[in-house]
């Protein structure tokens, strides 16, 4: 009898139950609260799903993400594997090229103006970086928390692994991948907020037509002019235009569907649990991680605001022609932002169509996220 009840004792305190704290509890809660916004209302459910059950699994089982060298036989916790690849900068990457593979440059092409909108919304980024300093944080942090600005994850993730800022990458990830997949929620009201109804009801005239030379090479120039100002961009730059360019010669059509695919959605997986594991409740539930997230949603919001803004500003320079809701997709979440400037247009005007006018900014965003990036490298000396 003993021997039943000392197993049984030692069942019951194997389980979960009498590990956890509050903090995991309440980290536990807000996976779940992630998960009911991807599935019930499809906020970005391809991020948000695995990123909301990796916090699941960290906090109800630490040891997936325990370091290999903190483990008794020297093997680490399987999610720990997964981070190594986004601390290595790899998966951040291959998620560049596999938007690459699966966006049309074509909009950015035919209005080159876009970038003009792109450049303004990254104010968010600077935004946030001054913003950073004044609440304490040191120079590397605050750059790497200023990304946020820019709704990019991948390039969240790679600034902060390329400054050293470990530490804090967690909160950036998830606060950069939050951000993008509500940006149904807060970009709305600040377009809305900063353009009149009229504004809004704006109808563009239609692209001209790119020709197929045209959007082959301009994957090869960008990278040669971008990549040759700021070396240390090649990774993602490298990356998104090697994919776009799949996508446009059309001579592998393979290695366009394996990157656009399942090159993708194996990456996606791999970063998202992996970048949800790093929100244990000891790790996570701190100051600077509320600091970190509040920055976030300030820098996202100008950002939003700024692109919104010089929309307007060529609004009037064009005599009316440019509607200003296409500014807020200047930031890089694509196309998710693209959508929104869509979504608001329309309920101003059914008639009114300007997803394929957003895609010119929201793509010209991805690319002045990874220069802004490179150029908070190149200042600080990080190759």
């Amino acid at each position: 009898m003993d021997y039943i009840g000392s197993t049984l004792n030692n069942l019951i305190h194997q389980t979960a139950f009498f590990n956890l704290t509050w903090g995991n509890y309440l980290m536990i809660a807000v996976a779940c609260f992630f998960l009911y916004l991807a599935i019930r209302h499809e906020f970005e459910p391809l991020l948000l799903t695995p990123i909301a059950f990796g916090m699941l699994l960290v906090n109800i089982y630490p040891d997936i993400m325990l370091h290999a060298e903190d483990a008794s036989n020297g093997v680490g916790g399987l999610l720990y594997y997964f981070y190594l690849l986004d601390e290595w900068a790899i998966l951040p990457s291959l998620i560049f090229m596999g938007v690459g593979a699966m966006t049309d440059f074509g909009p950015l092409i035919a209005n080159p103006r876009s970038f003009l909108l792109g450049a303004a919304a990254q104010f968010g980024i600077f935004a946030a970086y001054f913003g950073a300093i004044f609440l304490g944080f040191n120079d590397m942090a605050a750059a790497a928390i200023s990304i946020i600005g820019g709704a990019d994850g991948p390039t969240s993730i790679f600034l902060a692994s390329k400054l050293g800022q470990t530490a804090i990458l967690g909160p950036i990830a998830v606060a950069a991948y939050s951000y993008m997949s509500l940006v149904p929620i807060i970009q709305p009201p600040i377009m809305k907020l900063f353009t009149t109804e009229a504004e809004r009801k704006i109808k563009m005239g239609q692209l001209r037509p790119v020709s197929k030379l045209e959007k082959i090479l301009f994957p090869i120039i960008v990278t040669i002019v971008v990549c040759l100002i700021l070396p240390t961009t090649a990774p993602l730059v490298g990356m998104l235009m090697l994919g776009n360019l799949f996508r446009e010669s059309g001579v592998v059509r393979q290695l366009t569907e394996t990157a656009s695919n399942a090159l993708m959605y194996i990456v996606v997986i791999l970063l998202g649990t992996s970048v949800g594991a790093t929100t244990s409740a000891e790790a996570f539930l701190n100051l600077d991680t509320l600091k970190i997230v509040a920055l976030g949603l300030v820098a996202f919001a100008f950002g939003t605001a700024a692109g919104v803004l010089f929309g307007k500003i060529m609004c009037k320079l064009s005599g009316g022609k440019i509607n200003p809701l296409i500014g807020s997709a200047g930031v890089s979440a694509v196309p998710m932002a693209a959508r929104a400037s869509q979504k608001v247009g329309a309920e101003a005007d059914p008639t009114n169509f300007l997803l394929m006018h957003a895609m010119g900014p929201n793509v010209a965003g991805v690319i002045g996220t990874a220069v802004a990036a490179g150029t908070f490298m190149a200042i600080f000396g990080v190759f």
